[in-house]
């Protein structure tokens, strides 16, 4: 387990130890875990760009309206899919639907088609929208759901709930672990999300952070910079070094919600994939 823990933390210990090096140290590889060097020059060339900023704010944005009805969504599909067939006597079909969406996809030109004729291309909403029920998810959830005592559901039906607050007071409150996991999945989903704002973003101040960092990456071209003291500061920095700050700023928003989410996770995962 230690090993495969290294595995992990040591390449990101690693990136963030080029960005935080001068240009010479990272382009003649002197950087191994500890920074050469140290300079936080390439951080103030990414985030003193303006651009970086707006992204960010979309990127956030994003995640604030996009993760709850990810959420919402998710509890009201799986809440009837995992009722039984006398209960709910079309859930076979439904759930063979939900499967099928898994295993097939109408492809990149009937996406951007229905984007397009939505009337939602160049908003917000195209990159929420078209991933708005994540299947995955809700088999994770539906599976939980299951597990729960049916003695529960037996005694709020005797008295007097429907299945509205059934769902609200019975089955959310119960259902943290798996609600912790998909959230995480969400989350992680939506802020690492580039390529939908490739497709569906026609101008670059409605790009996501992560669709952003990625033109820096292929487009960086310090011969731009302007002004004397930014070639100056632009002395100490690569390409190498600034897009290792681009790579650790992308990831440690998630690092730091992880931890307070992974007691949840691991249940969540355990509990939501149990078949019976």
């Amino acid at each position: 387990m230690i090993a495969l823990s290294l595995l992990c933390i040591l390449p990101l210990i690693h990136i963030a130890a080029i960005s935080f090096s001068s240009n010479l140290a990272a382009s003649s590889g002197q950087v191994s875990l500890w920074p050469v060097d140290f300079t936080t020059d390439a951080y103030h060339f990414v985030l003193g760009k303006p651009d970086f900023l707006h992204s960010l704010a979309v990127t956030l944005k994003r995640v604030a309206i996009g993760v709850p009805i990810n959420l919402l969504l998710t509890l009201l599909m799986a809440y009837p899919l995992s009722k039984e067939q006398r209960v709910f006597p079309w859930r076979t079909a439904y759930a063979w639907f939900v499967v099928f969406t898994m295993l097939f996809h109408g492809g990149l030109i009937p996406l951007y088609m229905t984007v397009r004729e939505t009337g939602i291309l160049n908003t917000i909403w195209a990159l929420i929208l078209p991933g708005a029920v994540p299947v995955f998810n809700v088999v994770l959830v539906l599976n939980f759901f299951r597990q729960l005592p049916k003695e529960l559901e037996e005694a709020a039906f005797i008295d007097g709930a429907g299945h509205w607050t059934m769902l609200a007071k019975v089955f959310v409150p119960l259902s943290l672990p798996v609600l912790a996991t998909i959230t995480l999945f969400s989350t992680v989903g939506h802020w690492n999300a580039w390529f939908d704002g490739m497709i569906f973003m026609k101008s670059p101040e409605h790009y996501p952070l992560q669709t952003y960092l990625r033109t820096i990456i292929i487009k960086l071209d310090f011969t731009s910079l302007g002004s004397e003291d930014a070639i100056r500061e632009a002395e100490n920095i690569s390409e190498r070094t600034t897009r290792a700050a681009q790579i650790f700023l992308g990831s440690l928003p998630i690092l730091l919600v992880y931890p307070f989410l992974q007691k949840y996770f691991m249940k969540g995962m355990v509990l939501g994939s149990v078949k019976g």
